[in-house]
């Protein structure tokens, strides 16, 4: 097999999620002497692209979209050292959490997943994230996006409280805000002082890198 044949297998086993096959093709890639970067931007960041795209359109649903996830998320377990010792740059950095009063993560989980093959560097702090604790961990880890998830009705609120928090510590012009979730909308987003809202994986993705292109293109002029 060569590294064509390799790359268009790896991309194919992503997009069915399949696991097994997945993390075997990485280790060959590996061994072939293809580097992490190759195996990430050639074949594994594509195939999670048409995963995104196929939900959009409707022909792929959550389920598929976590397998997919998965199966990349083993794929990284390998390459993620390699990639951190050979200094690799990530696209930036994304702070994660789910707001104070609420236990849910699979779809913040399915998000970090996601962004860490789009090249983000991301720390998740769990789930029943307090304001203080998202505060210190901004300060402690400097990022250049902060997403904060809520998965019912009664702890959207905790929004505005994780914002007032900013706010209060003079850090609210330090970092990109996203906020998401089943439960949330644009219309709630725009209403807590957000810079912005996806509605699933996929458009997290894409709207943390618009985002964080936008602010470095205003940054350099």
């Amino acid at each position: 097999m060569n590294q064509e044949e390799l790359l268009k297998q790896m991309y194919e086993a992503t997009l069915l999620g399949n696991a097994p096959v997945v993390l075997e093709l990485t280790n060959a890639g590996l061994a072939m002497g293809l580097t992490p970067e190759i195996l990430l931007f050639d074949s594994l960041i594509p195939s999670l692209e048409e995963v995104g795209a196929r939900f959009e359109r409707g022909d792929f649903f959550v389920p598929e979209m976590l397998i997919a996830g998965r199966a990349m998320a083993g794929a990284l377990e390998v390459l993620r050292p390699l990639m951190v010792a050979t200094g690799v740059e990530p696209v930036g950095t994304f702070l994660m959490g789910t707001v104070k009063g609420d236990v849910h993560d699979i779809g913040k989980n399915l998000v970090d997943i996601m962004l860490e093959g789009a090249g983000f560097h991301v720390i998740d702090l769990g789930v029943q994230v307090a304001p203080e604790r998202f505060v210190e961990a901004i300060v402690e880890h400097k990022p250049d996006i902060v997403g904060f998830s809520a998965f019912l009705t009664t702890t959207m609120p905790m929004f505005k409280a994780n914002m007032n928090a900013l706010e209060k510590a003079g850090l609210r012009n330090e970092v990109i805000v996203m906020v998401g979730g089943a439960p949330v909308t644009q219309e709630y987003a725009d209403a807590v002082g957000a810079d912005g809202y996806a509605a699933d994986a996929s458009a997290a993705v894409k709207l943390a890198k618009d985002l964080l292109a936008r602010r470095r293109s205003v940054a350099v002029a």
